[in-house]
């Protein structure tokens, strides 16, 4: 029975590997296809965006080792079935449970695995990436200038890039500023140069004007330049500090949470909703797990193939994530139904677990 375990768990492995890889590789694809824009027009380099996109893995992850797991399981044991390798054993008078074990001794791990993603390494991953995406919005000015539009960097000042070459080079630019009302100043160039200091960015712009108004005489002021500089390190001053969502908190201080530390009372429910969802998401693993082993091992073999328990155990699976889903935002709404999220997460674990201990057809099998 030890090599059979060996057998099946090598293959859960496997599947669950390949399953999850897949899954993760389609949701950085999507982040990627996104990112594109902002790495050709805006000026982000790769390696930002590699680190950020990283830093976003394991927000997702967490919610794709429960899926992975279930079809891991679906497919082994739909397998075993197929080529009949899970009837010879239950006639050789091999229990339900114990043809379970392995798919439950990795869904088990993959719930301890959920709760370390949840109770710290996403909330922490998450903080990192909002913490970077915090630099680059007030210290990179490079990345809030976009080609072929008027970029309102703020209600005072307008910038104007026709095109970008590389990450520096820019073309056709037109800088507009009305931070003094009494002397707005318009700046043309035909071409420029960002760069980036410890004071902030600048622009050193060639061949152009530098256009001044005086708001008094409506006088009209020209300065021709072969070379310029603009003093970009003002236009995004940085705040003092951030409001930090619910993902980037720890449990136990969103589990403390009082509704003054929250910017808006009305988000008050979804700080707590987020914390009671970390607690029992991991759990979703094991639940998933049991409705495929449930839909697969029990009942009589049908030599037209597994197609309907599949379908079954899918319906099932997805009625029960979506359950989920609607638990937890109807709890954000509603702070009373808290209770119903652990409810609904350890009721299928009780109502599923005993199946595969009193299998009712098994013992008539073996007497």
């Amino acid at each position: 029975m030890n090599q059979i375990n060996k057998y099946i768990t090598r293959q859960l492995i496997i599947a669950t590997l390949v399953v999850g890889s897949v899954m993760t590789g389609v949701m950085w694809l999507f982040i990627a296809v996104r990112a594109v824009e902002h790495i050709i027009n805006r000026g982000v380099s790769v390696k930002i965006f590699l680190h950020l996109s990283i830093l976003q893995i394991p927000n997702f992850i967490v919610h794709i080792i429960p899926f992975a797991v279930f079809i891991a399981t679906l497919f082994v044991y739909s397998r075993l079935n197929s080529d009949r390798e899970i009837i010879v054993l239950q006639a050789a008078g091999v229990s339900p449970l114990s043809l379970a074990k392995p798919a439950l001794t990795i869904a088990c791990l993959a719930v301890l695995i959920g709760y370390c993603m949840t109770l710290y390494v996403t909330p922490k991953s998450y903080q990192s990436f909002r913490n970077l995406q915090w630099d680059i919005r007030y210290s990179f000015a490079h990345v809030l200038l976009k080609e072929g539009v008027f970029n309102a960097i703020s209600d005072k000042l307008t910038i104007f890039i026709r095109e970008r070459k590389g990450q520096s080079e820019l073309r056709g630019i037109l800088y507009h500023d009305t931070t003094k009302t009494d002397k707005p100043v318009t700046i043309i160039a035909k071409r420029g140069l960002l760069t980036k200091n410890s004071d902030g960015a600048r622009v050193t712009v060639f061949e152009g004007n530098r256009q001044e108004i005086q708001a008094k005489n409506n006088n009209l002021s020209i300065l021709y330049f072969d070379r310029y500089t603009i003093d970009l390190s003002g236009i995004t001053p940085k705040p003092s500090s951030r409001f930090r969502e619910a993902r980037e908190r720890m449990v136990d201080e969103l589990l403390n949470l009082k509704v003054q530390d929250v910017g808006n009372p009305r988000d008050f429910g979804k700080f707590k909703a987020e914390a009671h969802q970390r607690l029992t998401a991991p759990i979703n693993t094991l639940v998933f797990t049991l409705i495929a082993l449930i839909c697969l091992l029990l009942g009589d073999f049908s030599r037209r193939g597994q197609a309907k328990r599949i379908i079954l155990a899918s319906v099932i699976f997805f009625t029960v994530w979506v359950g989920n889903l609607g638990i937890i935002n109807l709890s954000a709404k509603n702070l009373h139904v808290i209770p119903l999220i652990y409810v609904f997460a350890l009721t299928p674990i009780l109502v599923m677990l005993p199946l595969l201990f009193l299998n009712p057809r098994f013992k008539k099998r073996k007497e």
